[in-house]
């Protein structure tokens, strides 16, 4: 009985020390990136004002594309796969994560919405909580095999910060670089660190975009039928996006020999596009639109402008994250879908806002989950169906090539699992 307590005692204490441990590194990574993500999201906000204030600007995006291109050219080279680099050293630890990714990400996108690309800030925000948690490797003498873990903890970190969605923020880092599975020993540390990143955003005073809370109807199978309908379709748009980026990445790489040409040439295209659109709706975060897409009919193809300019803004290699234009996307697609789908309008809006980054990031435990943070429990049913549907008709595709398939999405595709998605 005795040896029984005692192994119970050190059982405890082995555990206990464990939280500490974990309890001190969430927090020195919580600090770094809910304090880099508050000052991004300051910055980006008086930069958009900005732009908009003089829309003349728009007119030099080739010479944003330009000062971006030099900018990793020179300096960038080690750290210019962004997300991607986060994800591969994941799967297979090598070198710490440059310091320098943390401040050339954020320059690269504030350059990038300064002149009118369009982007988002998720890509941001996560490579700025990666790097910054990566290297508490050397300065705090870490153990090699904690790498892993850590730069899960600032993926999550990031990503709950600059959303204000802890809960999504935790499960997105340990559910976006292995599609199909979860990584159950980063749990502890994914949640702290975005718990806590997400408190110091906010402690800073920085606020996050309010979206409504959305009522929905009682559900029946003839809602449920029609939540799986549209989460296709949700699928199949977030494949589209990523094909679209991925595409004219490529094509931008093969006929432009020098990296810092592409994104001129590219800057020369989208500000093309925007004076002949007329409108300003379509390029930056675009969130007045996101908003209005929970309100209002919007344009039938709102969706497809935005899916465009965004293909070719990060496609030529301009800065930014993908995940608020595929919030956009979603969004009025969704709104769109009003049209026909005899479903709440606000409601297609939010299904569409989570479930085409579900679809296009393989990620539909934590999207689901970002639908109950930012428009309440209530519509977490037809959500969670939406982003589940999504997930599995975006096939072995995604935004982010380094995703390693875990669990492929059916049977048929067994030969494919263990494999990157950009060797697919």
């Amino acid at each position: 009985m005795k040896k029984r307590f005692y192994a119970i005692v050190r059982e405890y204490r082995l555990l206990l020390l464990y939280l500490g441990r974990w309890l001190v590194l969430a927090a020195c990574i919580a600090v770094l990136a809910g304090t880099a993500s508050a000052g991004f999201l300051v910055a980006l906000d008086w930069i958009t004002n900005w732009r908009e204030a003089h829309r003349w600007i728009l007119a030099l995006l080739p010479l944003g594309g330009l000062l971006v291109g030099l900018l990793y050219h020179y300096l960038g080279r080690s750290v210019e796969a962004g997300n991607n680099l986060l994800l591969d050293e994941i799967h297979r630890p090598q070198a710490v994560i440059p310091l320098r990714m943390a401040p050339l990400v954020l320059l690269g996108t504030l350059l990038t919405h300064l002149f009118g690309g369009s982007a988002g800030r998720e890509g941001t925000a996560v490579q700025m909580g990666g790097a910054l948690a990566d290297q508490l490797t050397h300065w705090l003498r870490l153990r090699h095999r904690d790498r892993p873990v850590l730069l899960i903890a600032g993926i999550s970190a990031g990503f709950a910060s600059v959303f204000g969605t802890p809960l999504a923020g935790a499960v997105f880092g340990l559910e976006v670089f292995f599609l199909g599975r979860l990584r159950y020993n980063a749990i502890l540390p994914a949640f702290l660190a975005a718990t806590g990143a997400d408190l110091v955003t906010r402690a800073w005073g920085v606020g996050h975009t309010h979206y409504p809370v959305l009522a929905s109807p009682g559900l029946s199978a003839g809602n449920l039928l029609l939540a799986a309908g549209v989460g296709i379709v949700f699928g199949l748009a977030g494949r589209l996006f990523a094909g679209a980026t991925h595409t004219v990445s490529q094509m931008y790489k093969r006929r432009i020999t020098w990296p810092p040409l592409r994104p001129v040439v590219g800057g020369a295209v989208v500000a093309v596009l925007v004076w002949l659109l007329g409108t300003t709706d379509y390029i930056g975060l675009g969130v007045p639109t996101i908003v209005a897409s929970f309100q209002q009919p919007l344009p039938p193809y709102a969706f497809a402008l935005k899916l465009l300019l965004t293909a070719l803004t990060l496609g030529a290699g301009f800065k930014g994250g993908e995940v608020t234009p595929l919030f956009f996307v979603g969004a009025t697609l969704g709104n769109a879908l009003g049209l026909l789908v005899p479903l709440p309008l606000p409601l297609l809006a939010g299904m569409g806002f989570v479930a085409v980054f579900a679809g296009a990031a393989n990620t539909p435990l934590a999207c689901t989950l970002m639908a109950v943070e930012l428009f309440g429990a209530e519509c977490g049913p037809y959500a969670a169906l939406a982003c589940v549907v999504s997930y599995l008709f975006s096939g072995h595709q995604g935004i982010y090539s380094a995703q390693s398939i875990g669990e492929p999405k059916h049977r048929r595709w067994l030969r494919q699992q263990g494999k990157r998605l950009r060797e697919l």
